[in-house]
């Protein structure tokens, strides 16, 4: 990314524009290095002494945002997330600015952004919550995420949440890119179940992209994060001005937790993908075999379906070009009834009957638990970096304790 006085904060060098993924990862934030140490330092002041130099002041009437190497408070700026937004840009393929949450980061682009319609689908609940607070503050309407095209006005929105919440399912980012484009309206991709690795949402067509960091750009079960990423000239910096306002900068410890995160990112997403596969693939095959088999009949009888991603088969024309390093760590089933949804987390050894998800630890949770929207058969599975054969043989004897 060329430098540019709109996005100073998230500037990146050429050199290093041609590292591969997982280098990128690693040494995307090199050119921040000012002290010896291997480890990037953790800074936790609030506030940042003025240049000596009286020649050196910038007042704010000259610039309403510090540059990348200078700061002065931590609401507006800091050095450890501001290095967090350095190295996931390179790596979300766009200028970034990190949030004190998801929601904190997805309230900051509606407030930005002021749509009077948002097309939305199903999807993580409290998203809904922050289109209800939009609703109140300017009257926001939502409209279905399968409305017609003609329903979308220039500068509407539609939010499209890909692999979607709670089921790991996936859109095709193309067909809403065109869709919403076709009308002026804007395409925001919350991309949290697909992290960096296993798709790129600018390529389709996206506008906006948005994740949850604290789910897998944190991956460890220990940091708040939300992260806005845009292309669009002025975009960041409006955010970034915004934010000073809005409050809702994330702090330095969970800064430094997320570059510490980041390093093992590709290796974390691409184990968990594949071991979700693996155990959607069994369940799938189980669900569909003819009776006999004993593992097959545990399966069926606690087990009504399994979705994921990996079993759109009639849409992997698509699919596997927008996914195609895996299918995400997350799915769901729906439970034989309620009683089965509810007792099997606490008949599990391996699996923290838990809410959140992209933690290297597996979860599992009966999802009536924090969303009151979805069926009460509905139990989600955050798939961790464990052996997906110990976790299979975990949910096997999980199920047997209960078909018995």
């Amino acid at each position: 990314m060329a430098a540019t006085n709109d996005d100073q904060h998230i500037n990146i060098p050429h050199t290093r524009q041609s590292l591969t993924f997982p280098t990128q990862a690693i040494h995307g934030d090199d050119y921040l290095n000012t002290t010896s140490d291997v480890a990037p330092p953790l800074h936790l002041s609030t506030t940042f002494r003025y240049a000596d130099n009286p020649e050196d002041l910038i007042t704010a009437t000259e610039s309403e945002l510090p540059p990348n190497d200078a700061y002065v408070y931590s609401r507006i700026t800091a050095p450890t997330s501001t290095r967090l937004e350095s190295l996931l840009t390179p790596l979300i393929r766009a200028p970034c600015l990190t949030y004190s949450s998801g929601l904190a980061a997805l309230h900051a682009l509606y407030i930005f952004l002021n749509p009077r319609q948002v097309s939305i689908g199903i999807g993580y609940h409290g998203t809904h919550g922050v289109l209800f607070l939009q609703t109140k503050i300017s009257g926001t309407r939502t409209l279905p995420l399968d409305c017609p095209a003609s329903d979308l006005n220039e500068g509407d929105v539609v939010h499209l949440e890909t692999p979607v919440n709670p089921t790991g399912e996936a859109y095709d980012i193309g067909a809403y890119a065109d869709k919403a484009h076709s009308r002026g309206a804007i395409l925001v991709v919350d991309a949290t179940f697909g992290p960096p690795g296993l798709q790129n949402p600018f390529e389709w067509g996206a506008d906006v992209v948005m994740h949850s960091g604290t789910k897998y750009l944190g991956g460890h079960s220990d940091m708040l994060c939300g992260v806005l990423a845009s292309k669009k000239e002025g975009w960041i910096r409006g955010l970034m001005e915004e934010r000073a306002f809005l409050g809702s900068a994330m702090g330095s410890m969970e800064g430094w937790l997320g570059i510490r995160s980041l390093r093992t990112l590709e290796l974390r997403v691409g184990r968990q993908s594949d071991n979700a596969f693996h155990l959607v693939q069994w369940l799938d095959r189980c669900l569909r075999a003819a009776d006999g088999e004993k593992e097959e009949a545990l399966v069926k009888g606690a087990v009504e379906r399994v979705q994921h991603a990996s079993l759109q088969h009639s849409e992997m024309h698509w699919l596997k070009r927008q996914m195609p390093n895996g299918f995400g760590p997350v799915f769901a089933f729906w439970a034989k009834n309620e009683t089965v949804a509810k007792k099997l987390p606490s008949r599990l050894s391996l699996f923290h009957h838990a809410t959140s998800l992209g933690g290297v630890e597996s979860l599992i949770e009966w999802r009536a638990m924090s969303d009151k929207t979805v069926d009460r058969r509905v139990v989600r599975i955050s798939v961790g970096i464990e052996a997906w054969e110990d976790l299979k043989a975990d949910l096997l004897q999980g199920f047997q304790s209960l078909v018995n």
